[in-house]
């Protein structure tokens, strides 16, 4: 019979590389807050046992107006970013560098197995009728890479809770948004493993071996 001793809860700030847990199959960390559990064996043995952040339930809905969610991601490594149509400054850098991603992952025959979405922050302005425009007009074509739009307020929720990071709208910002620029990397069960500046090419392209790393744990 295990006994179960006490609960440490440890917030993984994300700007400290000292506070991950390196998950020692692959080298790469599990990222955001986690819980130990130490428990006592019959033999008085005293085990952890570790359980890591993992991105909530979602159901959003993506350019084509259908509905995709969690659903369709599990059981895949997948990116995520965050965007708006209207953005003036760093949103296009990112969808760029997200499309070669992706034409990196394809020529490795690994699209589909790893598959990229990415959140619209303004929905109220990016409808599924925008977000398809938006792929049009950025020459995206892709079975495995949804652009999704929802309710402000799980779309807020998602951002900040489930993937640790922060978008809002600001009378300071250009296009009237401030968001993150990170592309986070998730893997098949849903914990990240990963954050990369979406604007760098030398970042994305760790990303991209990172991504090799990962779909083999």
């Amino acid at each position: 019979m295990r006994t179960s001793l006490f609960l440490i809860y440890i917030t993984v700030l994300l700007t400290s590389c000292d506070l991950d847990v390196t998950d020692k199959s692959s080298g790469l960390p599990y990222l955001g807050p986690f819980e130990i559990e130490y428990n006592e064996l019959d033999n008085g043995d005293v085990v952890a046992d570790t359980s890591f952040h993992v991105i909530p339930e979602w159901v959003f809905v993506n350019q084509h107006g259908a509905r995709v969610g969690t659903e369709q991601y599990i059981g895949h490594v997948y990116v995520a970013d965050f965007f708006f149509t209207h953005c003036p400054t760093i949103c296009p850098i990112m969808t760029s560098q997200m499309s070669r991603l992706h034409d990196m992952l394809d020529q490795e025959n690994l699209i589909g197995n790893v598959k990229l979405l990415s959140h619209t922050v303004d929905p109220k302005r990016d409808d599924p009728a925008r977000l398809l425009e938006y792929m049009e007009i950025v020459g995206v074509e892709s079975e495995n890479w949804h652009f999704v739009t929802g309710y402000p307020e799980e779309l807020d929720l998602q951002t900040r809770e489930g993937y640790l990071v922060t978008a809002f709208e600001s009378d300071s910002a250009e296009g009237g948004f401030f968001h993150t620029d990170q592309f986070v990397l998730i893997d098949r069960v849903g914990h990240i493993r990963g954050y990369y500046d979406g604007t760098s090419t030398t970042e994305v392209n760790q990303l991209f071996e990172d991504i090799k790393t990962l779909k083999d744990e």
